[in-house]
């Protein structure tokens, strides 16, 4: 294998050589979806033959304290829309067939586990209702919930089959172990701003929390949410050639995201907190796997729990559908200080995905080879690049110590090596790997134009492509045909026999996202884009956002060339935040904002508008009616009236269906 969780053909043994399997000029695979290939077919027996399936210990411990199952599994809105469908994934019972990887499928098999487990007594948690895990833990007088899923509507059924079994327990405090949004997205099912603003309710989570949530969000929101698509598979048909999982989970679930604002706090190791008396002491890991991220401990129970720094698999350095690139240097680290601080002393291990680990020597054990794995990735990946070899090529040739690769929990169903080793290439040495060549290539659509036109022509290549693909050389495939559709998009051979190509890679990926990928792309070229399925930039996150965080959304809609010319100055005042004023400035393209104070000797403005924070959020972001508010009289508006037609004249909207795999 091309280390622990390679995700592409060479995971399972598909050498690409040209002679592999004769070829033709003919262009065949039609616009249906393909079956696996002979050499997709024989590679995943191959995996299959080699893997310790014997070892059943992870699906004992995944069942492990079963109470009961949400029945049916299905999850819908108020509106009767299913937002989660875990009884989709039923054929997961059955054999693995050929169009799967079969470390893959084991995966899925231990991932669709759901219903209401406990942990330890008094110790509970929600699996299998959404990407991630709810926990929750009896108190002196009700329920603590860590990290409420992505949904309200998910958060509030698990919350509900926890109460069938353990009795209507007051939800009595909330923590959000890291700032992704299947952590927090469902707070809004578990409790209520009434009783969070009233101190019944503490809502925990660590320093940066905030910032970072709405940041990876908002900014880049809708462009991460289309990748995500791909990522997660949820618009995929279910099935044994189509979406099995996501390594982390199933999928995502997509109801009503919100966020709550944390009441307390943490801020240092060591840290000591007491919720409903229960008592918890916190280890901040800012950079591992979120850039704010901790885990915590509960001293009475010898329980610890490792939010998302520690799963049952190798995590992203950098995810496909985008962020920033996490440091495997400071996650080895912390994972080495959370083995000393917590584990010796421990007798149970969660975390936020997957399932526990019980007994102190196999705690022990789990987190050193976590702990291993991104200190090996980090510390060889930096060998490499200093003795002058790229990202792409380190990738190619990484191999993982024999006792990484025989471990189950880090094999690479959610990260990859390949992926991860190529972003801390870029996490080191940014896009550019130091030839000149590649300092100024042509974008795709020019460059496939190019490339198409040497080789004679889009038929020419489409021969050269098939003849790979027969071949079972799909990367070089998959190379070819992506330059035959930017060169001519409408061209349907090219892109059937690009689908084709992507299924087959997608068949033997080990990496659940790998695959995702590959098949959602497959589905797009058949049949056209399936937008988005999970709302970008959300109104319970928008409803979250500061005002400098407001206007910094804000100055990412404006179209620059369109604003060239343009000098418009505006000053905001709230009128529910002691009538603060905000100035904002548009030059030059960009729109500038600060804090405007009594008496600060500043120009006086084009226009001052009065309204609500909330109005302002919903009428400059969230798609709200400007003109139609200042009809009502929610805002009002002194001084030049044409001043918001004309900011919002140069603001443009992002689409959260744009092309990937087509130009």
């Amino acid at each position: 294998m091309l280390g622990v969780g390679a995700a592409a053909l060479a995971a399972v043994g598909v050498s690409g050589a040209l002679s592999a399997c004769g070829s033709s000029d003919e262009v065949r695979p039609s616009g249906t979806q393909t079956d696996p290939t002979d050499a997709i077919a024989q590679a995943n027996k191959k995996l299959a033959d080699t893997l310790p399936f014997s070892d059943t210990s992870d699906f004992a411990d995944a069942d492990r304290g079963f109470v009961a199952a949400l029945q049916p599994g299905v999850v819908t809105d108020d509106k009767g829309k299913v937002v989660w469908d875990n009884d989709s994934y039923s054929f997961l019972q059955g054999t693995c067939p050929s169009s799967a990887n079969p470390s893959l499928w084991r995966q899925s098999q231990l991932t669709v586990k759901q219903g209401l487990y406990e942990v330890a007594p008094g110790y509970y948690q929600i699996r299998g209702l959404d990407l991630s895990n709810m926990t929750l833990i009896e108190g002196d007088t009700g329920v603590i919930v860590i990290d409420p899923l992505i949904s309200n509507e998910t958060a509030a059924a698990g919350l509900a089959l926890y109460r069938e079994h353990r009795g209507n327990r007051p939800v009595t405090g909330l923590i959000f172990s890291h700032a992704h949004v299947d952590h927090f997205g469902g707070s809004l099912g578990v409790t209520t701003r009434e009783d969070v603003t009233a101190g019944r309710c503490p809502v925990v989570a660590p320093s940066g929390f905030l910032e970072h949530a709405v940041s990876e969000n908002i900014y880049a929101g809708t462009a991460m949410a289309r990748r995500a698509a791909y990522m997660y598979g949820a618009a995929l048909p279910r099935g044994p050639k189509g979406q099995i999982g996501a390594g982390l989970g199933q999928t995502t679930s997509v109801g009503t995201v919100t966020l709550l604002e944390p009441t307390v706090t943490i801020t240092t190791t060591g840290q000591e907190e007491v919720i409903d008396g229960v008592r918890m002491v916190f280890q901040m890991t800012p950079g591992t796997e979120a850039p704010s991220e901790m885990n915590f401990y509960f001293p009475d129970r010898r329980i610890l729990c490792m939010a998302e720094n520690a799963t049952h698999t190798l995590h992203n350095l950098l995810t496909l559908r985008g962020a920033l690139v996490r440091d495997p240097h400071v996650w080895s680290k912390y994972l080495t200080e959370s083995i000393n601080l917590y584990a010796r002393r421990s007798d149970v291990v969660f975390s936020s995905h997957h399932w526990p680990i019980w007994g102190t020597d196999k705690i022990v054990e789990f987190l050193s080879l976590q702990r291993d794995l991104y200190g090996y990735l980090n510390d060889q990946t930096l060998r490499g690049l200093n003795l002058g070899f790229v990202g792409s090529e380190i990738a190619e040739t990484f191999r993982m110590p024999p006792n990484l690769e025989k471990s189950w929990n880090t094999h690479g169903y959610y990260g990859s090596v390949s992926h991860n080793v190529k972003a801390i290439y870029q996490r080191y040495m940014g896009w550019f790997d130091g030839n000149p060549a590649h300092l100024w290539e042509h974008p795709p659509t020019e460059s496939a134009a190019r490339h198409v036109d040497a080789m004679g022509g889009v038929n020419e290549v489409l021969k050269k492509a098939q003849k790979a693909y027969d071949a079972a050389d799909y990367r070089w495939a998959a190379t070819l045909t992506n330059y035959a559709v930017f060169a001519d998009p409408d061209n349907k051979k090219a892109k059937d026999l690009e689908a084709a190509v992507f299924e087959q890679l997608g068949y033997g990926s080990e990496n659940a996202t790998w695959r995702n990928f590959y098949l959602s792309g497959a589905h797009e070229l058949r049949n056209g884009s399936f937008g988005t399925p999970t709302a970008a930039n959300s109104k319970g996150l928008l409803a979250a956002l500061t005002m400098d965080q407001a206007f910094d959304a804000i100055s990412l809609f404006v179209d620059g060339p369109k604003a060239w010319d343009m000098h418009v100055v505006t000053d905001w005042k709230f009128s529910d935040e002691n009538d603060q004023v905000h100035r904002a400035e548009l030059r030059n393209g960009v729109l500038i904002h600060y804090d405007r104070w009594p008496n600060d000797g500043l120009p006086s403005p084009d226009a001052t508008i009065t309204l609500t924070r909330g109005g302002f959020i919903q009428n400059m972001i969230g798609g709200g009616n400007m003109q139609d508010a200042i009809a009502k009289g929610d805002i009002k508006v002194d001084g030049n009236l044409t001043v918001l037609a004309q900011l919002k004249g140069v603001f443009g909207k992002p689409d959260p269906g744009f092309a990937i795999v087509t130009p």
